[in-house]
């Protein structure tokens, strides 16, 4: 049971109240940023909340138990507070948020309603529409490794154990737009090297920007394709770092990266159609290896 600061509680019973909604998002970097939907900045428990424009919550829904408490939040992209390059970047997703309910008249009379975390968010133009979902909403989410045939390792980590310095090039863009751009200094892989590998920025306004690579095609100068656009196209000029792709392929592990001792998954595993097979004349069920 939630206990009301006496000052909030008489306030709240002369019936005719001045409350309003502070949003309070802690970000996994330890940023900490305040957005309220009254038409004024506020001040609350040692935190500004920016009176941010078109900000409000839409309906919150709670159960008993352990279902996953939901709402949303939604706004107007503003310089002073969430800027469209922080949501594509990701540094709101996972952000803490404490919804507080607050006399804007008397911003020392407020109530931690709820404790949400950021998940899905939807963007357009001008605005965004943020998911807040309840801390028990982890519980939905499934952890563990994956049993299947492909590796569920990411490249070079400390379960592939690929020394990635030999896998790794420095090129320069020619040409581009936001899927895909023209490049000097790969000319000498084959296409096709590259796809599914990353692509760093390392001068320009991109620098820092790692990008998923869904193709490549060599020649000089060569073509790659992203699987997502850009935030903004780079430029002639632009400088960057590549690594090669992994399609997390037992194949592509021994032969590309000469890795298979240390490959995170199961490429033996019975597939889909030897699982709804049944014995007959043409097959043979002996209880022998199935793959040499």
């Amino acid at each position: 049971m939630r206990v009301l600061q006496p000052a909030l509680r008489a306030h709240i019973d002369t019936g005719a109240t001045t409350l309003c909604r502070c949003w309070r998002v802690t970000r996994r970097d330890g940023t900490v940023l305040g957005f309220t939907e009254h038409d004024a900045d506020l001040t609350v428990d040692h935190t500004r909340f920016l009176a941010a424009s078109g900000f409000s919550a839409s309906e919150a829904e709670t159960a008993l138990g352990l279902a996953a408490p939901n709402g949303e939040v939604a706004g107007a992209f503003s310089s002073e507070a969430i800027a469209d390059s922080d949501l594509e970047r990701g540094r709101y997703d996972g952000a803490r948020v404490e919804v507080l309910l607050v006399n804007w008249a008397d911003p020392a009379q407020f109530l931690l309603e709820h404790v949400r975390e950021i998940g899905e968010v939807t963007r357009t133009d001008n605005s965004f529409r943020a998911e807040l979902r309840g801390l028990a909403a982890r519980l939905d989410q499934p952890t563990g490794r994956v049993y299947g045939r492909r590796c569920d390792a990411r490249l070079g980590d400390g379960r592939c154990g690929v020394s990635l310095a030999a896998f790794k090039a420095m090129g320069e863009i020619v040409a581009a737009d936001t899927l895909q751009v023209s490049v000097s200094g790969i000319s000498g892989f084959a296409s096709g090297w590259f796809a599914f590998g990353v692509l760093t920025f390392t001068s320009g306004t991109l620098a820092g920007r790692a990008v998923d690579i869904g193709g490549h095609q060599a020649g000089d100068p060569a073509r790659l394709s992203f699987w997502l656009p850009l935030p903004e196209s780079a430029m002639p000029g632009d400088t960057f770092e590549i690594v090669a792709g992994c399609d997390k392929a037992f194949s592509t592990c021994r032969a590309k990266f000469g890795n298979a001792l240390n490959f995170q998954g199961f490429p033996h595993m019975p597939g889909s159609d030897f699982a709804y097979s049944y014995v007959s004349g043409a097959t043979t069920h002996d209880g022998s290896v199935l793959v040499a």
